[in-house]
Protein backbone atom coordinates (compact mmCIF):
# COMPACT_ATOMS: atom_id res chain seq x y z
CA UNK A 1 0.00 0.00 0.00
CA UNK A 2 1.15 3.29 -0.63
CA UNK A 3 1.46 6.46 1.48
CA UNK A 4 -0.59 9.27 0.10
CA UNK A 5 1.15 10.87 -2.30
CA UNK A 6 2.18 14.91 -1.85
CA UNK A 7 -0.58 17.28 -4.27
CA UNK A 8 1.58 18.91 -6.76
CA UNK A 9 1.02 22.09 -9.08
CA UNK A 10 -1.44 21.27 -11.97
CA UNK A 11 1.30 22.27 -15.02
CA UNK A 12 -0.18 24.65 -17.66
CA UNK A 13 0.51 23.24 -21.55
CA UNK A 14 3.44 25.69 -22.25
CA UNK A 15 5.09 24.29 -19.14
CA UNK A 16 4.89 20.06 -20.37
CA UNK A 17 7.48 18.70 -20.78
CA UNK A 18 9.35 18.64 -24.38
CA UNK A 19 9.99 14.62 -24.38
CA UNK A 20 5.98 13.51 -23.49
CA UNK A 21 7.31 10.06 -22.89
CA UNK A 22 10.86 10.37 -20.83
CA UNK A 23 12.22 7.22 -19.63
CA UNK A 24 11.53 6.45 -15.89
CA UNK A 25 14.06 6.35 -12.93
CA UNK A 26 16.91 4.17 -13.92
CA UNK A 27 18.66 3.53 -10.62
CA UNK A 28 19.44 0.19 -10.33
CA UNK A 29 19.53 -1.20 -6.72
CA UNK A 30 18.74 -4.94 -6.71
CA UNK A 31 19.32 -7.00 -10.05
CA UNK A 32 22.45 -7.57 -12.12
CA UNK A 33 22.28 -9.71 -14.75
CA UNK A 34 21.05 -11.10 -17.98
CA UNK A 35 16.97 -11.00 -17.34
CA UNK A 36 16.97 -7.02 -18.16
CA UNK A 37 15.93 -5.94 -21.55
CA UNK A 38 17.01 -2.76 -23.13
CA UNK A 39 13.99 0.03 -22.98
CA UNK A 40 14.15 0.90 -26.93
CA UNK A 41 13.61 -2.93 -27.71
CA UNK A 42 10.53 -3.31 -29.71
CA UNK A 43 8.88 -6.58 -29.13
CA UNK A 44 7.81 -8.51 -32.14
CA UNK A 45 4.50 -8.80 -33.86
CA UNK A 46 4.15 -12.24 -32.74
CA UNK A 47 4.65 -11.35 -29.42
CA UNK A 48 2.45 -8.30 -29.33
CA UNK A 49 -0.46 -10.88 -30.79
CA UNK A 50 -0.20 -13.20 -28.27
CA UNK A 51 0.22 -11.22 -25.59
CA UNK A 52 -3.35 -9.93 -26.33
CA UNK A 53 -4.78 -13.44 -26.58
CA UNK A 54 -3.38 -14.55 -23.59
CA UNK A 55 -4.84 -11.25 -21.35
CA UNK A 56 -8.06 -12.13 -23.86
CA UNK A 57 -8.22 -16.05 -22.07
CA UNK A 58 -7.57 -14.65 -18.45
CA UNK A 59 -10.68 -12.58 -18.93
CA UNK A 60 -12.82 -15.16 -20.40
CA UNK A 61 -12.01 -17.46 -17.58
CA UNK A 62 -11.89 -15.03 -14.79
CA UNK A 63 -14.02 -12.10 -15.22
CA UNK A 64 -17.49 -14.32 -16.37
CA UNK A 65 -17.74 -15.70 -12.95
CA UNK A 66 -17.53 -12.26 -11.67
CA UNK A 67 -19.78 -10.79 -14.57
CA UNK A 68 -22.35 -13.51 -14.14
CA UNK A 69 -21.81 -16.83 -13.38
CA UNK A 70 -21.32 -16.19 -9.43
CA UNK A 71 -24.38 -14.71 -9.25
CA UNK A 72 -26.48 -17.27 -11.01
CA UNK A 73 -24.46 -19.68 -8.36
CA UNK A 74 -25.16 -17.68 -5.27
CA UNK A 75 -29.12 -17.11 -6.41
CA UNK A 76 -29.03 -20.83 -6.13
CA UNK A 77 -27.38 -21.21 -3.01
CA UNK A 78 -29.21 -18.04 -1.49
CA UNK A 79 -31.83 -16.60 -2.59
CA UNK A 80 -32.73 -13.06 -1.93
CA UNK A 81 -29.05 -12.40 -0.26
CA UNK A 82 -27.68 -10.76 -3.29
CA UNK A 83 -25.27 -8.81 -0.86
CA UNK A 84 -23.19 -11.91 0.11
CA UNK A 85 -22.02 -11.53 -3.79
CA UNK A 86 -20.06 -8.11 -2.16
CA UNK A 87 -18.67 -10.00 0.61
CA UNK A 88 -17.51 -12.87 -1.48
CA UNK A 89 -15.54 -10.81 -4.44
CA UNK A 90 -14.43 -8.07 -1.58
CA UNK A 91 -12.72 -11.03 0.23
CA UNK A 92 -11.10 -12.20 -2.80
CA UNK A 93 -9.96 -8.91 -3.68
CA UNK A 94 -8.51 -8.56 0.10
CA UNK A 95 -6.32 -11.42 -0.17
CA UNK A 96 -4.69 -11.11 -3.83
CA UNK A 97 -4.06 -7.08 -2.15
CA UNK A 98 -2.46 -8.38 0.20
CA UNK A 99 -0.07 -10.77 -2.03
CA UNK A 100 0.11 -9.45 -5.26
CA UNK A 101 3.52 -6.91 -4.13
CA UNK A 102 4.95 -10.38 -2.74
CA UNK A 103 4.52 -12.17 -5.64
CA UNK A 104 5.93 -9.37 -7.78
CA UNK A 105 9.16 -9.09 -5.92
CA UNK A 106 9.58 -13.28 -6.16
CA UNK A 107 8.83 -13.15 -10.09
CA UNK A 108 11.49 -10.40 -10.37
CA UNK A 109 14.23 -12.50 -8.45
CA UNK A 110 13.07 -15.85 -10.18
CA UNK A 111 15.63 -17.18 -11.61
CA UNK A 112 15.12 -20.30 -14.36
CA UNK A 113 15.75 -21.38 -17.95
CA UNK A 114 12.45 -20.10 -18.98
CA UNK A 115 12.55 -16.70 -17.46
CA UNK A 116 11.02 -14.99 -14.01
CA UNK A 117 7.81 -14.33 -15.62
CA UNK A 118 6.14 -17.85 -17.53
CA UNK A 119 6.99 -20.13 -14.27
CA UNK A 120 3.89 -17.87 -12.53
CA UNK A 121 1.79 -17.95 -15.23
CA UNK A 122 1.70 -22.11 -15.39
CA UNK A 123 1.15 -21.94 -11.47
CA UNK A 124 -1.44 -19.69 -12.28
CA UNK A 125 -3.54 -21.11 -14.74
CA UNK A 126 -3.40 -24.70 -12.76
CA UNK A 127 -4.55 -23.12 -9.66
CA UNK A 128 -7.36 -20.87 -11.69
CA UNK A 129 -8.68 -24.49 -13.06
CA UNK A 130 -8.94 -25.60 -9.74
CA UNK A 131 -11.00 -22.83 -8.49
CA UNK A 132 -13.83 -22.88 -11.54
CA UNK A 133 -14.12 -26.26 -10.54
CA UNK A 134 -14.52 -25.64 -6.96
CA UNK A 135 -16.85 -22.46 -7.71
CA UNK A 136 -19.02 -24.90 -10.03
CA UNK A 137 -19.49 -27.95 -7.78
CA UNK A 138 -19.80 -25.56 -4.19
CA UNK A 139 -22.45 -26.88 -1.98
CA UNK A 140 -22.55 -23.83 0.15
CA UNK A 141 -22.12 -19.83 -0.28
CA UNK A 142 -18.68 -20.37 1.98
CA UNK A 143 -17.29 -22.74 -0.49
CA UNK A 144 -18.29 -20.84 -3.78
CA UNK A 145 -16.23 -17.68 -1.53
CA UNK A 146 -12.93 -19.80 -1.09
CA UNK A 147 -13.38 -20.56 -4.88
CA UNK A 148 -13.17 -17.04 -6.17
CA UNK A 149 -10.39 -16.60 -3.60
CA UNK A 150 -8.50 -19.05 -5.43
CA UNK A 151 -9.31 -17.94 -8.55
CA UNK A 152 -8.19 -14.38 -7.53
CA UNK A 153 -4.73 -16.03 -6.83
CA UNK A 154 -4.46 -18.12 -9.51
CA UNK A 155 -5.81 -16.00 -12.78
CA UNK A 156 -5.19 -12.75 -11.04
CA UNK A 157 -1.18 -14.19 -11.09
CA UNK A 158 -1.43 -15.00 -14.56
CA UNK A 159 -2.89 -11.61 -15.42
CA UNK A 160 -0.11 -9.21 -13.35
CA UNK A 161 2.62 -11.32 -14.99
CA UNK A 162 1.73 -10.99 -18.81
CA UNK A 163 1.41 -7.52 -17.86
CA UNK A 164 4.36 -7.24 -16.22
CA UNK A 165 5.92 -8.98 -19.38
CA UNK A 166 4.76 -6.05 -20.81
CA UNK A 167 7.20 -3.95 -19.14
CA UNK A 168 9.93 -6.19 -19.89
CA UNK A 169 9.46 -5.89 -23.18
CA UNK A 170 7.51 -2.83 -25.24
CA UNK A 171 9.17 0.34 -26.33
CA UNK A 172 7.49 3.46 -25.21
CA UNK A 173 6.11 4.17 -28.87
CA UNK A 174 4.56 0.36 -28.41
CA UNK A 175 2.72 0.87 -25.15
CA UNK A 176 -0.21 2.78 -26.01
CA UNK A 177 -0.96 0.48 -29.10
CA UNK A 178 -0.79 -2.56 -27.38
CA UNK A 179 -2.53 -1.14 -24.25
CA UNK A 180 -5.18 -0.46 -26.34
CA UNK A 181 -5.46 -3.90 -28.45
CA UNK A 182 -5.13 -5.66 -25.05
CA UNK A 183 -8.02 -3.44 -23.51
CA UNK A 184 -10.42 -3.82 -25.77
CA UNK A 185 -9.68 -7.65 -25.60
CA UNK A 186 -10.23 -7.46 -22.16
CA UNK A 187 -13.50 -5.89 -22.15
CA UNK A 188 -14.74 -7.95 -25.07
CA UNK A 189 -13.46 -11.23 -23.02
CA UNK A 190 -16.11 -10.66 -20.38
CA UNK A 191 -18.67 -10.58 -23.42
CA UNK A 192 -17.73 -13.37 -24.92
CA UNK A 193 -17.46 -15.27 -21.41
CA UNK A 194 -21.38 -14.33 -20.69
CA UNK A 195 -22.47 -15.79 -24.10
CA UNK A 196 -20.84 -19.01 -23.14
CA UNK A 197 -22.40 -19.00 -19.62
CA UNK A 198 -25.75 -17.51 -21.24
CA UNK A 199 -25.73 -20.64 -23.14
CA UNK A 200 -25.04 -23.51 -20.28
CA UNK A 201 -26.27 -21.46 -17.03
CA UNK A 202 -28.18 -24.43 -16.32
CA UNK A 203 -25.02 -26.64 -15.66
CA UNK A 204 -22.97 -25.34 -13.25
CA UNK A 205 -19.80 -27.18 -14.43
CA UNK A 206 -20.00 -25.94 -17.89
CA UNK A 207 -20.71 -22.81 -16.39
CA UNK A 208 -16.98 -22.09 -15.28
CA UNK A 209 -15.29 -25.03 -17.08
CA UNK A 210 -16.10 -23.74 -20.58
CA UNK A 211 -14.54 -19.87 -20.24
CA UNK A 212 -11.57 -21.67 -17.82
CA UNK A 213 -10.71 -23.75 -20.98
CA UNK A 214 -10.40 -20.89 -23.71
CA UNK A 215 -8.07 -19.28 -20.47
CA UNK A 216 -5.76 -22.50 -20.71
CA UNK A 217 -5.58 -22.32 -24.24
CA UNK A 218 -4.50 -18.94 -24.86
CA UNK A 219 -2.15 -18.59 -21.67
CA UNK A 220 -0.42 -22.08 -23.23
CA UNK A 221 0.24 -20.18 -26.63
CA UNK A 222 1.54 -17.39 -24.92
CA UNK A 223 4.15 -19.29 -22.96
CA UNK A 224 4.89 -21.76 -26.21
CA UNK A 225 5.36 -19.57 -28.78
CA UNK A 226 7.04 -16.33 -26.83
CA UNK A 227 10.68 -16.13 -25.35
CA UNK A 228 12.02 -14.90 -21.91
CA UNK A 229 15.60 -14.86 -21.34
CA UNK A 230 17.23 -17.50 -19.18
CA UNK A 231 17.42 -15.69 -15.73
CA UNK A 232 19.28 -19.01 -14.35
CA UNK A 233 22.62 -16.69 -13.94
CA UNK A 234 20.91 -13.66 -12.07
CA UNK A 235 22.66 -11.70 -9.27
CA UNK A 236 21.47 -10.14 -6.87
CA UNK A 237 23.14 -7.40 -4.73
CA UNK A 238 20.36 -7.45 -1.91
CA UNK A 239 19.36 -10.54 -0.13
CA UNK A 240 15.48 -11.08 0.26
CA UNK A 241 14.93 -11.06 4.24
CA UNK A 242 11.53 -10.75 5.90
CA UNK A 243 12.32 -7.36 6.72
CA UNK A 244 13.40 -6.38 2.87
CA UNK A 245 10.30 -8.39 1.68
CA UNK A 246 7.92 -6.17 3.37
CA UNK A 247 10.00 -2.80 2.55
CA UNK A 248 8.73 -3.92 -1.02
CA UNK A 249 5.14 -3.42 -0.26
CA UNK A 250 5.90 0.72 -0.17
CA UNK A 251 7.73 2.90 -1.99
CA UNK A 252 8.56 7.06 -1.47
CA UNK A 253 5.59 9.00 -3.21
CA UNK A 254 8.10 11.86 -3.08
CA UNK A 255 10.57 10.14 -4.71
CA UNK A 256 7.90 9.00 -7.70
CA UNK A 257 5.17 11.55 -7.51
CA UNK A 258 3.70 10.79 -10.99
CA UNK A 259 4.04 7.06 -10.22
CA UNK A 260 2.14 8.15 -7.06
CA UNK A 261 -0.42 10.04 -8.99
CA UNK A 262 -1.33 7.77 -11.47
CA UNK A 263 -1.74 5.20 -8.55
CA UNK A 264 -4.15 7.06 -6.87
CA UNK A 265 -6.03 8.22 -9.93
CA UNK A 266 -6.58 4.52 -11.25
CA UNK A 267 -7.95 3.65 -7.22
CA UNK A 268 -10.63 5.93 -7.49
CA UNK A 269 -11.48 5.43 -11.08
CA UNK A 270 -11.81 1.63 -9.98
CA UNK A 271 -13.19 2.21 -6.64
CA UNK A 272 -16.48 3.63 -8.72
CA UNK A 273 -15.81 1.09 -11.29
CA UNK A 274 -16.40 -1.57 -8.69
CA UNK A 275 -19.71 0.33 -7.08
CA UNK A 276 -20.70 0.07 -10.61
CA UNK A 277 -20.28 -3.32 -12.23
CA UNK A 278 -20.76 -5.64 -8.88
CA UNK A 279 -24.72 -6.01 -8.65
CA UNK A 280 -24.81 -5.25 -12.37
CA UNK A 281 -26.64 -8.54 -12.64
CA UNK A 282 -29.12 -8.14 -9.55
CA UNK A 283 -29.18 -4.01 -11.29
CA UNK A 284 -30.51 -5.63 -14.01
CA UNK A 285 -33.02 -8.22 -12.93
CA UNK A 286 -34.55 -5.20 -10.63
CA UNK A 287 -34.72 -2.40 -13.50
CA UNK A 288 -36.50 -4.77 -16.03
CA UNK A 289 -38.33 -6.98 -13.44
CA UNK A 290 -37.11 -10.23 -14.56
CA UNK A 291 -35.56 -13.26 -12.15
CA UNK A 292 -31.20 -13.28 -12.11
CA UNK A 293 -31.18 -16.17 -14.27
CA UNK A 294 -32.85 -14.46 -17.02
CA UNK A 295 -30.63 -11.66 -16.93
CA UNK A 296 -27.87 -13.46 -18.88
CA UNK A 297 -28.83 -13.78 -22.29
CA UNK A 298 -30.09 -9.70 -21.72
CA UNK A 299 -26.50 -8.65 -20.59
CA UNK A 300 -24.83 -11.08 -23.03
CA UNK A 301 -26.60 -9.34 -25.97
CA UNK A 302 -25.81 -5.49 -24.90
CA UNK A 303 -22.28 -6.55 -24.66
CA UNK A 304 -22.64 -7.71 -28.23
CA UNK A 305 -23.30 -4.19 -29.07
CA UNK A 306 -20.37 -3.10 -26.47
CA UNK A 307 -17.90 -4.63 -28.79
CA UNK A 308 -17.95 -1.91 -31.06
CA UNK A 309 -18.52 0.88 -28.43
CA UNK A 310 -15.18 -0.70 -26.40
CA UNK A 311 -13.17 -1.23 -29.76
CA UNK A 312 -13.54 2.88 -30.36
CA UNK A 313 -12.79 3.18 -26.70
CA UNK A 314 -9.79 1.26 -26.32
CA UNK A 315 -8.08 1.24 -29.83
CA UNK A 316 -9.05 4.59 -30.90
CA UNK A 317 -7.54 6.02 -27.56
CA UNK A 318 -4.95 3.89 -27.33
CA UNK A 319 -3.20 4.54 -31.13
CA UNK A 320 -4.83 8.10 -31.02
CA UNK A 321 -2.55 8.49 -27.65
CA UNK A 322 0.40 7.56 -29.18
CA UNK A 323 -0.21 9.31 -32.67
CA UNK A 324 -0.48 12.69 -30.71
CA UNK A 325 2.11 12.37 -27.87
CA UNK A 326 -0.75 12.36 -25.09
CA UNK A 327 -1.90 10.37 -22.33
CA UNK A 328 -3.88 12.47 -19.60
CA UNK A 329 -6.49 14.03 -21.92
CA UNK A 330 -7.65 10.41 -23.30
CA UNK A 331 -7.37 9.08 -19.21
CA UNK A 332 -9.95 12.12 -18.57
CA UNK A 333 -11.95 11.93 -21.24
CA UNK A 334 -12.22 8.05 -20.36
CA UNK A 335 -13.74 9.11 -17.11
CA UNK A 336 -15.56 11.63 -18.26
CA UNK A 337 -17.80 9.25 -20.53
CA UNK A 338 -17.93 5.86 -17.98
CA UNK A 339 -19.67 8.34 -15.44
CA UNK A 340 -21.87 9.96 -18.20
CA UNK A 341 -23.04 6.42 -19.08
CA UNK A 342 -23.73 5.68 -15.27
CA UNK A 343 -25.15 8.53 -15.04
CA UNK A 344 -27.73 7.65 -17.76
CA UNK A 345 -27.96 4.06 -15.99
CA UNK A 346 -29.03 5.38 -12.62
CA UNK A 347 -32.01 6.52 -14.66
CA UNK A 348 -32.84 4.57 -16.49
CA UNK A 349 -35.97 1.85 -16.24
CA UNK A 350 -36.63 0.37 -19.57
CA UNK A 351 -34.06 -1.57 -21.98
CA UNK A 352 -33.13 1.02 -24.22
CA UNK A 353 -31.67 3.59 -21.50
CA UNK A 354 -29.99 0.80 -19.82
CA UNK A 355 -27.94 -0.15 -23.49
CA UNK A 356 -27.91 3.23 -24.35
CA UNK A 357 -26.04 3.90 -21.18
CA UNK A 358 -24.18 0.77 -20.99
CA UNK A 359 -22.48 1.67 -24.43
CA UNK A 360 -21.51 5.11 -23.44
CA UNK A 361 -19.73 3.27 -20.15
CA UNK A 362 -18.32 1.00 -22.51
CA UNK A 363 -16.17 3.39 -24.73
CA UNK A 364 -14.98 5.04 -21.12
CA UNK A 365 -13.83 1.99 -19.41
CA UNK A 366 -12.19 1.11 -22.60
CA UNK A 367 -10.11 4.04 -23.50
CA UNK A 368 -9.44 4.67 -19.92
CA UNK A 369 -8.57 0.78 -19.01
CA UNK A 370 -6.03 1.14 -22.51
CA UNK A 371 -4.53 4.67 -21.94
CA UNK A 372 -3.97 4.41 -18.41
CA UNK A 373 -2.12 1.27 -18.67
CA UNK A 374 0.37 3.08 -20.89
CA UNK A 375 1.09 5.69 -19.16
CA UNK A 376 1.37 3.21 -16.05
CA UNK A 377 4.62 1.71 -17.97
CA UNK A 378 5.45 5.66 -19.04
CA UNK A 379 5.98 6.22 -15.27
CA UNK A 380 7.03 3.05 -13.77
CA UNK A 381 10.55 3.36 -11.50
CA UNK A 382 12.82 1.14 -12.19
CA UNK A 383 10.92 -0.85 -14.94
CA UNK A 384 14.58 -2.70 -15.78
CA UNK A 385 14.97 -4.12 -12.10
CA UNK A 386 11.60 -3.78 -10.82
CA UNK A 387 9.21 -4.00 -13.10
CA UNK A 388 7.32 -7.15 -10.76
CA UNK A 389 7.46 -5.09 -7.71
CA UNK A 390 5.69 -2.16 -8.97
CA UNK A 391 3.03 -3.53 -11.14
CA UNK A 392 2.29 -5.40 -7.80
CA UNK A 393 2.02 -2.07 -6.03
CA UNK A 394 -0.15 -0.56 -8.61
CA UNK A 395 -2.38 -3.59 -8.71
CA UNK A 396 -3.03 -2.08 -5.27
CA UNK A 397 -5.30 0.77 -6.97
CA UNK A 398 -7.38 -2.36 -8.35
CA UNK A 399 -7.59 -4.91 -5.43
CA UNK A 400 -8.31 -2.32 -2.96
CA UNK A 401 -11.32 -1.01 -4.18
CA UNK A 402 -12.12 -4.96 -5.43
CA UNK A 403 -11.60 -5.37 -2.00
CA UNK A 404 -13.51 -2.36 -0.31
CA UNK A 405 -16.02 -1.61 -2.88
CA UNK A 406 -17.95 -4.75 -2.66
CA UNK A 407 -18.57 -4.10 1.31
CA UNK A 408 -19.70 -0.52 0.67
CA UNK A 409 -21.96 -1.16 -2.27
CA UNK A 410 -24.53 -3.02 0.14
CA UNK A 411 -24.83 0.01 2.69
CA UNK A 412 -25.55 2.52 -0.13
CA UNK A 413 -28.27 0.28 -2.03
CA UNK A 414 -30.04 0.37 1.90
CA UNK A 415 -29.99 4.16 1.90
CA UNK A 416 -33.54 5.24 0.90
CA UNK A 417 -34.39 1.84 -0.03
CA UNK A 418 -38.03 1.28 -0.12
CA UNK A 419 -40.13 -0.91 1.97
CA UNK A 420 -40.75 -3.54 -0.11
CA UNK A 421 -36.81 -4.24 -0.37
CA UNK A 422 -36.05 -2.50 -3.25
CA UNK A 423 -32.62 -1.40 -2.98
CA UNK A 424 -31.03 2.09 -4.41
CA UNK A 425 -29.56 1.33 -7.58
CA UNK A 426 -29.46 4.66 -8.09
CA UNK A 427 -27.64 6.44 -5.39
CA UNK A 428 -24.89 3.59 -6.03
CA UNK A 429 -24.42 4.59 -9.57
CA UNK A 430 -24.37 8.27 -9.16
CA UNK A 431 -21.61 7.75 -6.68
CA UNK A 432 -20.11 5.22 -8.78
CA UNK A 433 -20.19 8.26 -11.68
CA UNK A 434 -18.33 11.00 -9.33
CA UNK A 435 -15.46 8.28 -8.18
CA UNK A 436 -14.64 7.31 -11.97
CA UNK A 437 -14.75 11.36 -13.04
CA UNK A 438 -12.25 12.38 -9.94
CA UNK A 439 -10.44 9.60 -11.02
CA UNK A 440 -9.65 11.44 -14.35
CA UNK A 441 -9.45 14.43 -13.13
CA UNK A 442 -6.25 13.30 -10.97
CA UNK A 443 -4.34 12.59 -14.33
CA UNK A 444 -3.88 16.03 -15.26
CA UNK A 445 -1.57 16.78 -12.38
CA UNK A 446 1.20 14.10 -13.88
CA UNK A 447 4.38 16.30 -14.67
CA UNK A 448 6.39 14.23 -17.07
CA UNK A 449 3.79 12.25 -19.13
CA UNK A 450 1.87 14.87 -21.34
Amino acid sequence: MTHEPSPSETPSASAAPAQPFPAAPAAVDEIIGSAQTPPETKASTSYIWFQVLGQFGVFVAFITPLAISLAIRLAELAPGHEEYLGYITGSGALVVMLTAPLFGVLSDRTRTRIGRRRPFMIAGTLLGVVSLVVMALAPSVLVLGLGWILAQLGWGQVLQNLQTSMADKLSETQRGKVAGLAGFATQVAPVFGVVIAGSFSGNALLLFLLPGLVGVILVALFVLFTREPDTRGARFDEQLSVKTLFSKYVFNPRRHPDFSLVWLGRFLFYFGLTLNTTFTAFFFASRLGVEVADVAPIIATLGLFGIGATTLGAIGGGFLSDRVRRRRVFVLLGAVLFATGAIVMALASDIPLLYTGSLITSVGIGMFAAVDQALILDVLPEKNTNAGRYMGIISFAVSIPQAVAPFIAPLLLTIGASVTGDKNYTLLYVIAAAFTLVGGLVVLRIRSVR
